[in-house]
């Protein structure tokens, strides 16, 4: 069985409540408004079955699906955020049940027993007082974290509309996973953790960290894993070579990227390597 672990869609019911919001997050129109701004959405690109359309094309059998983080729900106020996240779960419980297994979710920051594992912001491991208590639950359950970017300011006048994009979301990365290396396996030992994006090109830091003395062989842990959401060849060769290819699993950010070029990087690594990152290590993960 294949695995893409990061997949995002918006059930028709989540869709609804986002159009019928007058504060950030909402939909108008076929436009997102977010913390971060306004972009354009293909509101099809969310459509089950054009979805399933898309893995059998990519051949691939099961999306893990999730709730981004980048839409700046965690923001909101308690109760109106927790609606929101609901509405998305209860959503996405509809889309796998009529999916006949092609699709697996994993629960926005919370733990539900019908899900592979628990989604959260980058912020849940950067600063240990966001989610204590649903971290330690993840840990006693010995159940798998996907970490992702989110929703971040406005990018200044200045900077280019890819900067939050590229600048601000691999840094978040960057420091969960620096965050992780430095007390959160020790504090979570039993969770099977995924940096979605490589962790924001994670291999870069370990040299650096030699320089302080870091021993980055403690790094070296089976179940810290990293998807390959955005990336191509040269920056997966380089996590490979930092980690071992059995760290890695297949994550293509659909529908936000097209699929294509990490696909085809990934492919271009010889079977194998598809074999592990799609099939061997997912399959571990979510055993």
């Amino acid at each position: 069985m294949t695995y893409d672990v990061h997949q995002h869609l918006w059930p028709e019911g989540f869709v609804a409540a986002l159009e019928a919001r007058q504060d950030v997050p909402y939909l108008r129109g076929g436009e997102l408004v977010t913390p971060e701004g306004v972009s354009a959405v293909d509101l099809d690109a969310h459509d089950p079955e054009r979805r399933l359309a898309l893995l059998d094309r990519d051949g691939i059998d099961v999306a893990v699906l999730s709730l981004q983080p980048s839409l700046g729900i965690e923001q909101l106020a308690g109760a109106e955020r927790d609606e929101l996240e609901l509405t998305w779960l209860e959503g996405a419980r509809r889309v796998v049940a009529a999916a006949g297994g092609r699709f697996r979710t994993f629960a926005p920051w919370r733990v539900a027993d019908d899900c592979v594992g628990t989604s959260v912001g980058a912020s849940a491991l950067v600063d240990p007082d966001v989610a204590p208590s649903l971290l330690a639950a993840v840990d006693a359950a010995g159940g798998v974290l996907f970490v992702h970017p989110e929703s971040q300011d406005t990018a200044p006048a200045s900077r280019p509309a890819w900067w939050n994009w590229t600048a601000g979301y691999t840094g978040q990365m960057q420091r969960a996973y620096l965050a992780w290396l430095a007390d959160g396996r020790d504090r979570f030992p039993s969770v099977r953790v995924v940096f979605a994006i490589l962790a924001g090109g994670a291999p870069v830091q370990h040299e650096r960290l030699v320089h302080r003395g870091v021993d980055v062989r403690t790094a070296l842990d089976p179940d810290t894993l990293f998807d390959t959401a955005s990336y191509g060849r040269r920056a997966i060769e380089l996590c490979i070579e930092t980690f071992g290819v059995e760290r890695l699993v297949y994550g293509s950010d659909t529908p936000v990227i097209d699929t294509q070029q990490t696909l085809d990087a990934v492919r271009g690594l010889g079977d194998s390597v598809v074999h592990i990152l799609q099939t061997e290590t997912p399959g571990r993960l979510f055993s």
